[in-house]
């Protein structure tokens, strides 16, 4: 059997399995983990923390008093699995998981090509 049979499908469409294999129990590919909710993609701020990644996107909010939009940023800490090799400045999508820890709610799930 190839690694890629050993590897499972996390079931959100355009998601494909990585070529490599990794022994990490919270891979959603090679692990146990399973991916519930909402998905969002952003951007690696920071990967100093072993396999944690912070992760942040831009957002706009309406502020109804003067009738505008503002940017706003949101930041999530997120588990990367050792097979997509996440690193700073990276594009990733994350997908809602179970709490791996206390602040830890999101894993990659892709890390993702940079038009330029």
């Amino acid at each position: 059997m190839s690694e890629k049979e050993n590897a499972r499908n996390i079931g959100i469409p355009g998601i494909e399995v990585p070529s490599e294999k990794c022994i990490d129990v919270n891979c959603p590919f090679h692990g146990k983990l399973g991916i519930r909710g909402r998905t969002y993609a952003g951007k690696v701020v920071s990967k100093k923390a072993g396999k944690t990644a912070v992760v942040q996107w831009a957002r706009r909010f309406f502020v109804p008093k003067y009738e505008r939009f503002e940017k706003r940023k949101s930041k999530v800490f997120a588990h990367a699995p050792e097979c997509l090799h996440i690193k700073k400045d990276d594009m990733v999508l994350i997908g809602e998981c179970r709490p791996i820890s206390k602040t830890k709610k999101f894993v990659i799930i892709k890390k993702e090509e940079v038009k330029e």
